[in-house]
């Protein structure tokens, strides 16, 4: 049965969609069976992978119409990885999911009839705490939050916590913090420091080891429509993405003991 991970804040920018295409395609290479559902109406999680938005279906018809995921699903050009492509079409779904019942658990239900055909489900949500955020907060085991090395870094991230506990109280009893990830380390600013020193009061233990830096390769990556340890894996960045997603393996393999 696959683990559902959001991969989630609030603020743009951070490296959310740069996380999730890398976890995704590492997991997948290293033999994991992974879908990426691209819950952001902007579709860079789709167009990182190489992915034409001119598909048949969408997230947008998970959520709104009747169209179950197999119908969605696309397998990359990377074995094992596998996505549920996102256009603009699914800024609508906010509006429309305002009038439906049990509109919160429109995702959930949709992933029932695949889960068990993954071993690892993450979603790319989007830059909002809004109903797409809720419906794949209420379908997840845990969130991941990539937090930017930077001086407003922890700002909103109460409101995501405080966001996160309401959905488990009300929608999703066990939810929990996957971990925190700090993307965007510039070794040179004391500024950077600081935020890791910060970030790790506010998380504890669940802050991950491993620090994604600055790196031009990274963000040239998604233009290619590729993933990093494609587009130059001899680079900084994805080397510290593999190394990442060792660190991730290990603590989930370490839960499940």
């Amino acid at each position: 049965m696959a683990k559902v991970i959001s991969v989630a804040n609030q603020k743009g920018g951070v490296g959310k969609t740069t996380t999730t295409i890398n976890l995704s395609t590492i997991l997948a290479k290293k033999g994991k069976k992974v879908l990426l559902i691209d819950a952001d109406p902007q579709g860079n999680a789709s167009s990182g992978l190489g992915v034409n938005k001119d598909i048949e279906f969408s997230t947008y018809d998970i959520l709104v119409g009747e169209t179950e995921m197999k119908e969605a699903i696309i397998q990359t050009s990377i074995k094992n990885l596998f996505i549920c492509p996102s256009n603009i079409s699914l800024a609508g779904a906010e509006v429309e999911l305002v009038s439906m019942i049990s509109r919160e658990q429109r995702l959930k239900e949709k992933l029932e009839s695949i889960k068990n055909k993954f071993d690892y489900i993450l979603i790319d949500c989007p830059p909002s705490l809004g109903l797409i955020t809720l419906n794949a907060f209420t379908a997840s085991d845990s969130v991941l939050i990539p937090v930017q090395c930077e001086y407003y870094a922890l700002e909103g991230l109460g409101q995501l916590l405080n966001t996160i506990n309401l959905v488990k109280k009300h929608l999703n009893k066990s939810i929990e913090i996957e971990g925190a990830l700090l993307t965007m380390y510039d070794i040179r600013t004391n500024l950077s420091n600081q935020v890791v020193k910060e970030v790790a009061r506010y998380f504890n233990d669940k802050v991950y080891k491993t620090v994604i830096p600055r790196n031009v390769r990274l963000s040239e990556a998604p233009s290619y429509g590729m993933p990093i340890t494609e587009y130059d894996p001899k680079s900084k960045g994805a080397k510290t993405y593999e190394k990442f997603t060792k660190e991730f393996l290990k603590k989930n393999e370490e839960k499940n003991k």
